[in-house]
């Protein structure tokens, strides 16, 4: 069975930093793309970034891109996000979801229907 599990959530102040892990079962190449969500209390999940295994590539939304890094360990069959300079519209509950699928993105690498294994989320809030 497929599993993706998170973990690194926690209470942090504004301007801190959290690095998030998702450990997958198997072997990380065994997926084509993994990306990280979240979803606010009454918003819908947005995609943060997303990375390829078998390639170079890394997409960041506009929020994410200078504060947060998407990395994978393929060793440990681990992706991990570091978050720096957190803020209060950070707060969230952040999925790790992975697409073993493959084939074109038809909504890009951010899309929610791209990725059809997901993680039970971590939650971080940004607080003082």
């Amino acid at each position: 069975q497929v599993q993706l599990v998170e973990s690194g959530g926690g209470l942090v102040q504004p301007g801190g930093s959290l690095t998030l892990s998702c450990r997958v079962s198997g072997t990380i190449s065994n997926y084509f793309a993994i990306a990280w969500f979240r979803q606010a209390p009454g918003k819908e999940r947005e995609g943060v970034s997303c990375i390829k295994t078998y390639e170079e590539f890394t997409t960041y939304a506009n929020f994410a891109r200078g504060r947060f890094t998407m990395t994978r360990d393929a060793a440990e069959n681990t992706v991990y996000l570091q978050m720096a300079n957190l803020q209060p519209e950070d707060t969230a509950v952040y999925y790790c979801a992975a697409d073993n699928v493959g084939g074109s993105w038809h909504t890009g690498p951010l899309g929610r229907d791209e990725y059809n294994v997901w993680g039970q989320g971590t939650q971080v809030t940004v607080s003082a």
